[in-house]
């Protein structure tokens, strides 16, 4: 049974076809939806939800972030300094906190301990020299609440795994001469692991 604004059709009204009730004028139609989706969208957002990749948990007196230089458990040499520098430029980049280089006078320090680094083939080219490789990188990670003494976040072992190509056209049995042998290679795996910790800690996924 059709119904028309809450009554019912009379037994002697003819029934309408479907047509008939289709004649809405289109743009109106799809101004009303537009309205309706952008209230929908606007009452979610204002119960506290965010796009992925907007938000952030930090409390909101964290405005200063200390990251002091992160320890190096490897052998690959200044790799604690370059994950560093990277870190806390991806963090100046989000454009939210205040970063400093020690770890007092802050609201929130980051603790960075990385316990290993290691290099394995995983493509070969026709002289059976790798081409390409990935590289894993394990790590103790913390960010500290300075003002209430608490940990905000923490992975005691994070692991960043990413393939790089092998341009120097030798093979490396070890990260050590990886590093050595690939220009720019430390720059490019330290700017892809700094990434993932502060996109970690930062965004909501």
């Amino acid at each position: 049974m059709v119904h028309l604004q809450g009554q019912k059709r009379r037994r002697d009204q003819p029934i309408k076809k479907a047509s008939e009730f289709l004649r809405v004028p289109a743009l109106p139609f799809l101004c009303v939806l537009v309205t309706a989706c952008a209230a929908v969208v606007t009452a979610c957002v204002s119960c506290g939800y965010s796009l992925a990749g907007r938000g952030s948990f930090l409390p909101a007196y964290i405005r200063t972030i200390g990251i002091p230089t992160f320890t190096n458990r490897t052998t690959v040499f200044n790799l604690e300094t370059q994950l560093t520098q990277k870190v806390r430029a991806e963090f100046i980049g989000r454009g939210k906190y205040q970063v400093l280089p020690q770890d007092t006078g802050v609201d929130a320090v980051l603790i960075g301990d990385v316990a290993s680094v290691s290099i394995t083939p995983v493509n070969f080219n026709d002289q059976q020299l790798a081409s390409r490789y990935t590289i894993t990188i394990v790590a103790n990670i913390q960010l500290r609440d300075v003002r209430e003494n608490k940990v905000l976040w923490e992975n005691p072992s994070m692991v960043f795994r990413q393939d790089y190509d092998n341009t120097s056209g030798r093979n490396a049995l070890s990260a050590d001469a990886f590093f050595g042998q690939e220009s720019n290679a430390l720059d490019r795996v330290s700017s892809d692991f700094a990434r993932s910790i502060v996109s970690a800690i930062l965004e909501a996924f």
